[in-house]
Formats: C-alpha cells, structure tokens, sequence
C-alpha cells in the first residue's frame, strides 16, 4: 500500500510540476512550438504534401556525386495524424502516464537494497539516478540531425532529471525499509 500511495503522491507532484512550469512558465512550448515568420505559407505547403502520419526529413539537393553538401540544413517535420479534435483523448493517455512512471519508480525502490532503503538521500538518489537513465537514454537521443539542437536537448535532460529528482524527494518519504525481526528501523 505505501508504494502506491507513495507513486500516487510522486504523480501528483509531476502534475503540478507539469502545471507550473510547462503550463504557467512556459518551458516546452518556447522549445517545441517555436514560430515561423511565413508560417501560414509552410502550413499549407506540408498540408497538402504531407499526407500520412510520420517524421520527414528534408535534406538540401545532393551534389553531382550524390553526397549532401556540408554545411547546409536539414529539416524535419512530425505529424502525428490528428489534429486539435485529438487533444481531449490524448490527454488522459498522457494523464495515465503522470502515475505509471512514478509508480513504477516507487516499485524499483521498494525493492532496493536495504543500504538504499536506509537513508533519505539514497532513496532520492535513486529517483535521480532513474532522472539520468531517461536523459541519456531518451532525451540525448533526440538531438542530432532532425532532432532538437544540442542546447535544447540539453535543457529537456536536465529538466526530466530535475522532475525525477523532485518525484524522488516525495517518494523517497514514503518508501521505508521492511522492519527487521519485528522492529521499526530508524529514519
């Protein structure tokens, strides 16, 4: 019962963690939503050419001995194949979510060690260390050629530990080590 009501709080701290700074500061949509000056102009361009969900890379005209050139940009444009109608059902899947990742942590703590389970810190630890697994294994992942620019990728790494760390510090209160031969452990 404590590790899902442990998960339950560390959901409940990513949603307002969500709420503050992506909803009220702004975080990803000042990366994810950034605008362009002909916008309209490229809206109906990929409309009428991009028919079918996908991620589509645009390179610039190969050379004569069909390599790209260097130093030119390469473009990529993710559509997903709903529209705003989308938004409503797309949000409880995403509101599922805000509990399934930190119940799943509160669950690996639960088993660690008992040198992990011993110590506040240790626990939070572990919480930052599954923040920096996402960074690298996911975030990272995303920079590169149609990709986030290296900064910006950066910043989501850093972020996603941040929001693991601050999951961790709730949970971590609630997950206490099994009591030895009958006998609460200190904490």
């Amino acid at each position: 019962m404590k590790v899902i009501s442990a998960g339950l709080l560390g959901g409940v701290v990513l949603i307002v963690w969500t709420l503050v700074v992506n909803g009220l500061l702004g975080f990803r949509v000042r990366l994810d939503m950034k605008q362009l000056p002909a916008e309209r102009q490229v809206y109906e361009l990929l409309r009428e050419h991009v028919v079918d969900a996908g991620r589509y890379v645009l390179n610039p005209e190969p050379t004569a001995d069909g390599r790209f050139p260097d130093g030119q940009p390469v473009f990529s444009v993710l559509y997903g194949g709903m529209g705003h109608e989308a938004a409503g059902r797309l949000m409880l899947v995403g509101f599922a979510t805000f509990f399934i990742a930190p119940l799943a942590g509160a669950w690996m703590l639960s088993r660690a060690s008992q040198s992990v389970l011993s110590s506040y810190p240790s626990k939070v630890l572990f919480f930052t260390a599954i923040g920096v697994l996402v960074a690298v294994f996911s975030d990272l992942m995303d920079f590169g050629i149609g990709g986030y620019p290296a900064g910006d990728a950066l910043i989501i790494a850093a972020h996603d530990i941040v929001v693991w760390t601050v999951m961790g510090l709730v949970v971590a209160w609630r997950i206490q080590p099994e009591p030895m031969n009958g006998t609460r452990p200190s904490q």
